[in-house]
């Protein structure tokens, strides 16, 4: 694996990969068509606590959020918190909107398509958390620049969190964790990161739950990494 140069401008400014799979059943297509447009981020303009919920409280985005359990699971324990889930697939987004309908989840607000299109729109400073779990870990060195964990995101993610806000980075693929920790040594700066012991980046800390894909990569024998980084 090459090392991405220092000051890299890199940037994602293109989506990569599929955006739909199996055809939706009648009830996810239904769910597509009535409860989306009601949770859908605005199309334009700034993205705030009061635009989305009408008041100011602590707002959490989610990149890729998949099938929307790990999502789904925070806004539920987290209640008084807003949170921003986008997913370019449509079939993890008809998912996701089962169980936020099934556990009446009123703080969630969804994006389909690319996360970074939102998260410029997001005001400086204003996010608590940022979570990136399981991103595609484009093995192939030529297409690492595809990479989420690379210097142009993180600059935007230290950039639209708070100070003391946390970005997690979960991964099962031990060449995307090698560079996820490269790329993250260079932005000491911006972020420290919350590990003392191998059990800190080995084991979830409490309220972070295994998504389904996590669930299936301990079944085929991969282990799972969960990074946690503070913004300085």
């Amino acid at each position: 694996m090459t090392a991405p140069k220092s000051g890299d401008p890199t940037t994602i400014n293109r989506l990569y990969g599929r955006s739909s799979g199996h055809k939706l059943r009648k009830g996810q297509a239904e769910l597509v068509e009535t409860l989306l447009p009601q949770l859908e981020v605005t199309a334009d303009g700034e993205i705030t606590s009061h635009r989305l919920f009408g008041d100011d409280r602590p707002l959490h985005f989610e990149i890729g959020f998949g099938a929307g359990e790990h999502l789904a699971y925070r806004a539920d324990l987290l209640p008084d918190h807003g949170f921003i889930g986008c997913e370019p697939f449509l079939n993890g987004v008809a998912t996701a909107l089962g169980h936020i309908r099934d556990q009446g989840l009123a703080n969630v607000r969804l994006h389909m398509g690319d996360a970074l299109d939102v998260l410029r729109r997001v005001p400086d400073q204003s996010l608590l958390m940022v979570y990136l779990l399981h991103p595609d870990p484009w093995p192939k060195a030529r297409h690492a620049k595809r990479r989420m964990v690379n210097d142009g995101p993180v600059r935007l993610f230290a950039a639209k969190l708070k100070p003391g806000g946390e970005l997690r980075i979960a991964t099962d693929d031990p060449t995307y964790l090698a560079w996820a920790l490269m790329v993250m040594k260079r932005h000491e700066a911006e972020f420290e990161w919350l590990a003392e012991a191998p059990r800190d980046f080995l084991e979830r800390p409490g309220g972070w739950p295994a998504t389904r894909y996590e669930e299936k990569a301990v079944r085929e024998g991969r282990r799972a990494y969960a990074l946690r980084y503070r913004r300085r």
